[in-house]
């Protein structure tokens, strides 16, 4: 029974397409396959060049707004170190005043303690003159009768 299918669908087929056709199919499908191994072969010749321009022209295209920000940060940042620089001379010449004012305090203090200090000679050489004042013991003052 199979072999009566197998001829049945043979038959079919024979009637079914015409020789000339296919041969006409085929040579169309050989001359397509050959167009299609031209043009693979021109897509091989060119396409790593396409593919590489294509890559540097995305990454010049990415790189380009990074770029703009890598030295936007760069002169932000030169900005922020002169401004250091001048905090830093600014803060040495505040430095240097508050060393001269301490020095003056100094001087100030000095002056008044020699000022002091003569005082209390001149006011010594007046008492050395005068008689000595009596010095009593917190011993003596205790045997001493209370008044």
């Amino acid at each position: 029974m199979e072999q009566a299918w197998i001829e049945r669908a043979k038959e079919r087929l024979t009637r079914a397409f015409d020789p000339a056709a296919t041969e006409a199919a085929l040579e169309q499908a050989k001359n397509g396959m050959e167009s299609l191994a031209q043009a693979a072969a021109e897509l091989e010749a060119t396409l790593p060049l396409r593919v590489g321009d294509a890559i540097r022209d995305g990454i010049r295209g990415e790189a380009a707004p990074i770029a703009r920000q890598l030295a936007e940060v760069r002169g932000l940042q030169n900005q922020v170190i002169r401004r250091l620089e001048r905090l830093e001379i600014e803060l040495a010449a505040e430095r240097s005043a508050r060393v001269d004012d301490l020095a003056l305090l100094v001087d100030l203090v000095a002056s008044g303690w020699g000022s002091i200090d003569e005082r209390l000679g001149r006011i010594e050489r007046h008492l050395g003159a005068a008689e000595p004042a009596p010095v009593l013991r917190l011993e003596d003052r205790q045997a001493l009768p209370s008044s």
